[in-house]
């Protein structure tokens, strides 16, 4: 057993590791619910049987704060007190930005992987993406690459087969209607 002590934006933290056996999940699942699942920018992610999770977009939302304590922040003079305490209000919207996202992520991967028995995402290619200077934001906004880390170690835990589309496949041209 060890212990890890951190502090994040004022706030202490404590990990304990502890090796366990990992639960079998009982819960109820339908053993032919086979979805797939497209994420995007305007809804966090859409499945194929019309289910859809919206975005928080806990970034766009908090914007105009940031750059405001951020301006804040550097109009102080390096070294004081009160570039610390801006600093530390600064971090704090930081983490509170990360939760709601790190939040409604994790709400919707264990949703997903508790009720679905085979899961389909699509091997998106996020450094690509997060070059394009429009988009960049707004996806680092979902966090499409934690995501699909999620899914993928959840899928483990719950007993569901998470597959990965081939990023080439020709699935639009295959299929219109969807």
């Amino acid at each position: 057993i060890r212990a890890v002590v951190s502090e994040r934006a004022g706030r202490w933290f404590v990990g304990v590791l502890v090796e366990q056996d990992q639960p079998i999940f009982t819960g109820v699942k339908d053993n032919h619910a086979v979805v797939g699942v497209d994420l995007g920018v305007k809804t966090m992610a859409v499945v194929s049987d019309g289910q859809t999770f919206d975005s928080p977009k806990p970034l766009k939302r908090r914007l105009r704060k940031l750059a405001r304590l951020n301006r804040s922040m550097h109009r102080k003079q390096k070294g004081s007190n009160n570039r610390r305490k801006a600093t530390a209000k600064l971090a704090r919207l930081h983490f509170k930005i990360a939760n709601i996202r790190k939040d409604a992520i994790h709400k919707m991967t264990s949703r997903l992987t508790k009720t679905k028995s085979v899961i389909v995402i699509e091997d998106l290619h996020v450094l690509g993406l997060m070059r394009n200077r429009r988009l960049s934001r707004a996806i680092g906004d979902v966090g499409f690459g934690e995501i699909r880390r999620q899914l993928t170690y959840k899928g483990k835990w719950y007993g569901c087969d998470v597959q990965v589309a081939d990023r080439f496949f020709p699935s639009s041209r295959i299929c219109s209607c969807c």
